[in-house]
């Protein structure tokens, strides 16, 4: 067989085809593989987004263990913050928009960041929307996201210009309290569309919950690969078998 080939000039490609043959196979399943991943993850996050609401106290015991609060449906009842406001940069296909970032203190000294939900730029400033500006003690219904690191393309946040690229949580609390007059949860609520508060801004329910899923996709253009490479190959290995001289 190995001088077969030999002769045929064909070693070295039947060794480069078995290769490129297992990488591509081996995509393929590793695509499978993270579809069932992303299965298991919509699911979870589908059957925590319609649970009904835990305490936000006591996400933040099981997030103090080291355990999943991602997605958690949490209740949180405390005072917003108003004169505190933040935005992040939240362009829309309508136009510019901004996330409303809202520290609410849940007990003295203790508050959580809540993503109140979207604004256009227009309604920007706080005057333009009295009505949605809850006074008092209010209760805020949301899903818990642990904000990502910031990404390696994503501008460095300006303070100073309350203009935000991403949910630094020390860095919004350094910047909205006096320094160690506050204590933040690791976490940051994303509020739920209902109630809409009056007025009907800031627009809640900003959480992505449908997230892309197309790994079967993937994988299935993996495996065509692999049968394209295995029938380009024996067309190939044909020809030379054909015009190879007998031994």
């Amino acid at each position: 067989m190995l001088s077969t080939l030999r002769h045929a000039k064909l070693l070295w490609p039947t060794l480069a085809a078995l290769v490129a043959l297992g990488v591509l196979l081996g995509l393929g399943t590793w695509q499978l593989e993270r579809k069932r991943w992303k299965d298991d993850l919509l699911a979870t996050i589908a059957a925590r987004a319609t649970a009904a609401p835990l305490p936000v106290a006591r996400a933040a015991e099981i997030a103090s263990r080291g355990g999943n609060i991602e997605y958690m449906h949490v209740s949180a009842t405390g005072r917003f913050h108003h004169d505190k406001e933040r935005f992040l940069y939240a362009p829309a296909p309508s136009g510019l928009a901004w996330h409303v970032y809202t520290p609410l203190e849940i007990t003295p000294g203790l508050v959580v960041w809540v993503n109140r939900g979207t604004v256009p730029d227009a309604s920007k400033a706080p005057v333009v929307r009295t009505a949605g500006q809850i006074a008092g003690e209010t209760e805020v219904r949301g899903l818990v996201r642990r904000p990502p690191e910031k990404a390696q393309f994503t501008p460095q946040n300006d303070a100073a210009g309350n203009l935000w690229y991403w949910a630094d949580i020390p860095a919004l609390t350094t910047s909205a309290f006096v320094p160690d007059s506050v204590v933040a949860l690791p976490f940051a609520l994303e509020a739920d569309a209902e109630p809409s508060p009056p007025g009907g801004l800031p627009k809640g329910g900003v959480t992505r919950i449908a997230l892309p899923n197309r790994h079967l996709e993937y994988a299935v253009t993996w495996y065509g690969l692999a049968l394209t490479l295995i029938g380009v190959y024996l067309a190939f290995a044909a020809n030379r078998l054909r015009g190879s001289p007998p031994e």
